[in-house]
């Protein structure tokens, strides 16, 4: 058998790296082969680069530029700009071949055909993590993560647009003052809302109100070259929260329903998991029942624009109050583009869109409801836009034995003639309004331009304003199916000159069935109504008072509060103290 003894191990009396000059053996055949001397924080690379064409001091002129070595000479493909092992050090063992270069010349009769782009690359930018040549070797950009090697040489280049979303900083206010003296008693994750579910069946009416004017039919006509200015005109139509309709007030001392509510509040609630604007709903338990309520001047007032869109239009920022340095910029003329600006313009053409599309004058006739309208009172002078109100009781049981029913006042705003008879509930319409403000300003979520596009990529517009308006669409898509209407028309208008918002034009008109427009949106109404019964239950568990519940104004998170039973009543004192002294004047 072989045997093996272990060779004598000289060991480093000084400590450093690598053999020592005090005790080299005698017979050690290296001694007197200089030595390179190394950090152990160098990289091991390559220990032979035949790509590095600085390192040997030849000349740069084989199709490279001296753009391309003046900032180091990195070489080719090599990451991060790390120099090779041992570049940093006193090369020793270099060996440069002078007089062969200087007597070496490159003979070629060809003229050099010049393209654009540079000698390196034959677009404007290299592939994915490569340096980018640009014309005359000069570099103009990085590509995908690789270097942006000018003057400077060697800057490494980050990607644009990588993760912005969370680097913007964007801050939104609460939709109310959370009060430091309101108890938190529940909060929900959005994520956890999206996995409920509830089957509902066909809910029952209970009566209904007002007068339904005929749908004008052409408006469907409308292209963008026959564009129709919208006009304003003075209609009354009325939206009070659920405390203040006497006709819930008296289904509640009936025990008709456990939860009251608008089709307004609880379309909001049902499609909350597309939010991302603030908003807060007013709960008050009375006994063994619930009133969903509005606050006058929230968020349920006004519609939202580009909502969803992953830049929406943002309000400028308001002065610090903890800095008193700082200075409070006023614009010469304030923006129209703003999201504030932007929701009451959308409020106004939709309302006014809802006024001109029906027929005022007969024929065909307008059709009145089982009773006349219950907020108009007898010293109104303006006339009543069209508008009919019905009052339905969905079940909202999980079981057979279980009562928990919910009445909903819902609104529709014409009727189509020739469908059926419309106080019946046939051939109902509800007409909404998408309006165009800028495709160039901040906020346009990489909108097409309306007037060149809607009449021949319909689909296409259509397809930004659900990925941009997401929130706002499925809530008119519930609060058509909630209210048994059998079409949803809506609207495009845009502004006569980009940068006036008070002349709108009408460009077209599209029509749809709600329970389609849902699916295409795939809006669950099934979903929504499990976020309805578990934000009921979550209410039924706290004993009698106000609640409130908010969505987080920055994150997608719903929290309940409870407030004491005089919030948000001082406000609306003041308010009316405040007209009462504009009409003693």
């Amino acid at each position: 058998m072989a045997s093996f003894s272990l060779p004598q191990i000289n060991d480093n009396p000084e400590g450093g790296w690598g053999p020592s000059t005090s005790n080299l053996p005698s017979q050690f055949k290296f001694k007197d082969i200089p030595y390179a001397p190394y950090s152990k924080s160098d990289k091991l690379g390559r220990f032979a680069d035949w790509n590095d064409l600085s390192g040997d001091n030849r000349p740069t002129n084989l199709g490279l530029s001296q753009g391309n070595t003046r900032a180091g000479g990195q070489g080719r493909g090599r990451r991060d700009g790390q120099p090779a092992f041992g570049s940093g050090t006193a090369s020793a063992f270099a060996y440069f071949h002078a007089e062969d270069e200087s007597s070496f010349s490159l003979v070629d009769n060809k003229a050099n055909a010049t393209r654009r782009g540079g000698p390196m690359n034959r677009g404007r930018g290299s592939g994915r993590g490569g340096a980018a040549y640009g014309r005359g070797g000069a570099q103009r950009g990085g590509g995908r993560g690789g270097f942006s090697g000018g003057r400077g040489g060697g800057q490494r280049g980050g990607r644009r647009g990588w993760r912005d979303w969370e680097k913007t900083g964007r801050t939104r206010e609460s939709s109310v003052a959370i009060s430091p003296d309101w108890a938190m008693l529940e909060e929900i994750e959005f994520h956890r809302l999206a996995k409920l579910r509830l089957e509902v069946d066909e809910p029952e009416d209970l009566d209904t109100y007002g007068r339904v004017f005929p749908y004008d039919k052409t408006y469907d006509r409308i292209t963008t070259k026959s564009e129709k200015p919208l006009q304003l005109l003075d209609r009354i139509k009325y939206n009070p929260t659920t405390s203040d309709d006497p006709v819930i007030q008296e289904l509640a001392a009936k025990d008709t329903a456990t939860i009251y509510t608008t089709d307004v509040i609880l379309s909001v609630l049902m499609c909350a998991p597309r939010s991302v604007y603030p908003w807060d709903i007013v709960v008050v338990r009375e006994g063994n029942k619930l009133f969903f309520d509005k606050r006058d001047g929230g968020p349920f007032d006004t519609v939202t624009v580009n909502e969803n869109a992953a830049d929406p239009p943002q309000d400028p920022t308001p002065p610090n109050p903890n800095n008193p340095n700082e200075k409070v910029v006023v614009p010469e003329t304030p923006s129209i583009n703003t999201a504030t600006s932007l929701s009451l313009e959308a409020s106004y053409v939709n309302q006014n869109f809802m006024f001109q599309t029906v027929i005022e004058q007969s024929p065909p006739p307008a059709v009145d409801f089982s009773k006349p309208n219950p907020f108009y009172g007898p010293d109104e002078t303006e006339p009543l836009a069209s508008c009919g109100y019905r009052y339905r009781v969905f079940d909202l049981g999980i079981t057979e034995d279980e009562d928990m029913r919910l009445c909903v006042r819902t609104e529709v705003d014409a009727y189509f003639p020739g469908q059926g008879n419309a106080a019946d509930g046939q051939g109902l319409v509800t007409v909404r309004a998408l309006n165009e403000f800028d495709p160039r300003a901040p906020g346009a979520g990489g909108a097409p331009d309306w007037r060149t596009k809607l009449d021949s990529q319909r689909g296409a517009v259509m397809a930004t304003e659900m990925k941009n308006n997401s929130c706002k669409l499925a809530k008119w898509t519930v609060q058509s199916v909630v209210a048994g209407a059998d079409l949803l028309k809506i609207g495009f208008i845009s502004r006569v000159n980009p940068r006036d918002n008070t002349r709108h034009v009408i460009l077209s008109t599209t029509s749809t069935r709600p329970v389609d427009f849902a699916a295409q949106l795939n809006v669950s109404l099934a979903n929504g109504w499990g976020i309805v019964r578990t934000v009921a239950d979550m209410c039924m568990k706290q004993p009698e008072g106000k609640y409130v519940l908010v969505k987080d104004p920055n994150k997608p998170v719903l929290r309940l509060y409870a407030v004491p039973a005089n919030a948000f009543v001082a406000e609306e004192d003041d308010e009316d103290a405040g007209f009462d002294g504009e009409d003693a004047e």
